[in-house]
């Protein structure tokens, strides 16, 4: 059974659908990256599976049950996104946001802390005054603490230098081996991405124009640039 599946889902703005009969799956301890130029329609897609954004056909299960279509009733079900601007509270601390992302039965934040060994000695620091890659890592961390069966990371990699996305990238892979954690990746490092997920889709224009295994992808690089330049 997937983590997370997703069949025939279309989903857009004011009635008007901009993703067009999407099919992916996810099973546990597995990453799959979504990919695509600016404006595919990948963002729109999370924002879909989380219930941020309309329905307008199609089907979204985890763990075999259908996932309710409002934001807080799908989170409870084991759903977290990480969003492309992060939703971070400046003023907060490390610690505060920590808190703010438990729920009964997660991880110890001794726990997140493995994973991200450099926030362990930025507790107490108000997030406003981190680098943009601690910021990162500040709003992974607050997703995993609430144990989700899906993660759904967009655009990790926004206004960071490339050696530490990579870093961000394995950390991902970890998160995922250790834990179980399905993940659905949105990253516009096409090269990175593959080389920490198992399988990828390509979106273009709305719609799934290519998929396979990260091997497969990256072995076909004029599939993914006419996906990209259309």
């Amino acid at each position: 059974m997937s983590a997370l599946a997703v069949s025939g889902l279309s989903a857009g703005y004011g009635g008007r659908a901009v993703v067009h009969d999407v099919d992916l799956t996810i099973s546990r301890g597995e990453i799959v990256c979504l990919l695509g130029p600016n404006g595919a329609g990948k963002t729109t897609t999370l924002a879909a599976i989380a219930g941020l954004t309309k329905r307008l056909a199609g089907t979204v299960t985890l763990d075999g049950v259908a996932a309710d279509s409002r934001p807080h009733r799908v989170a409870r079900q084991g759903l977290s996104l990480v969003p492309e601007d992060r939703s971070l509270f400046p003023s907060l601390t490390v610690a505060e946001h920590l808190r703010l992302g438990a729920t009964k039965g997660g991880p110890d934040e001794a726990d997140v802390y493995g994973w991200f060994p450099a926030l362990a000695r930025l507790t107490s620091r108000a997030v406003g005054l981190l680098s943009g890659g601690e910021q990162q890592m500040v709003a992974v961390a607050r997703s995993l603490m609430s144990a989700p069966t899906v993660l759904m990371v967009d655009e990790m990699s926004m206004g960071l230098a490339p050696i530490v996305v990579e870093s961000l990238l394995e950390t991902i892979r970890t998160i995922a081996e250790e834990s179980g954690t399905a993940v659905l990746l949105v990253e516009q490092h096409v090269q990175m991405a593959l080389s920490v997920a198992a399988r990828g889709y390509v979106l273009a224009r709305g719609v799934v124009v290519a998929s396979g295994t990260a091997a497969e992808l990256a072995a076909d690089p004029e599939l993914l640039q006419r996906s990209y330049l259309g």
